[in-house]
């Protein structure tokens, strides 16, 4: 399927100089007496490479025929993972290179969305926000709290987050998959 400039959208997928890429942004301009371009930031789904394109303003793009499967995660063996399709009960392995920084955000037993193109898994996507646990951090010394400042904490997928003083071992976050940043306490 071919697509105008004008049907673009945030995180789309397109076919582009043979490869799969994801927009992450772009621009169309039509400056004074000149023809119309198109200005993109694209991610290589392989590599995870980022670089900007221009192309006319009137090029057409393909999208890439994806599909997109909810699937569990069920284990790990070195640097390959097992998922399972919810729908069929398949089971199939996939690279930490395609997960990427997924790896930080997930656990055993959790689903989410995986993206296939002919056949391979090319890409994850987490849910914006997810709940990790703390398994890991110093305690708040008193007098420090009012402050403001904030101290390292570890979490159950082994990611560490800055976290405000008064967050303790145990208890359960929000955090942010997008920027690894917290974002609130969670009750259990």
């Amino acid at each position: 399927m071919t697509i105008s400039s004008s049907e673009i959208k945030r995180n789309m997928s397109i076919l582009f100089e043979g490869e799969v890429y994801t927009i992450m942004e772009w621009q169309h301009r039509q400056a004074p007496k000149a023809p119309p371009t198109l200005t993109m930031k694209l991610r290589n789904v392989k590599t995870g490479s980022v670089f900007e394109r221009k192309v006319h303003g009137n090029h057409k793009l393909t999208v890439a025929p994806m599909d997109r499967r909810e699937s569990q995660y069920l284990y790990a063996e070195g640097d390959i993972y097992t998922f399972m399709d919810t729908e069929t009960y398949d089971q199939f392995p996939v690279g930490a290179e395609v997960l990427g920084d997924a790896l930080n955000y997930i656990k055993e037993g959790e689903s989410l969305d995986l993206l296939f193109y002919e056949g391979s898994v090319i890409q994850v996507e987490t849910p914006i926000t997810v709940n990790l646990r703390v398994i890991e951090t110093e305690a708040a010394v008193a007098g420090n709290t009012a402050t403001g400042a904030t101290k390292q904490a570890k979490l159950d997928t082994g990611i560490s987050v800055t976290v405000p003083l008064f967050i303790a071992e145990g208890e359960l976050l929000k955090v942010d998959t997008r920027t690894g940043d917290y974002l609130e306490r969670v009750r259990d």
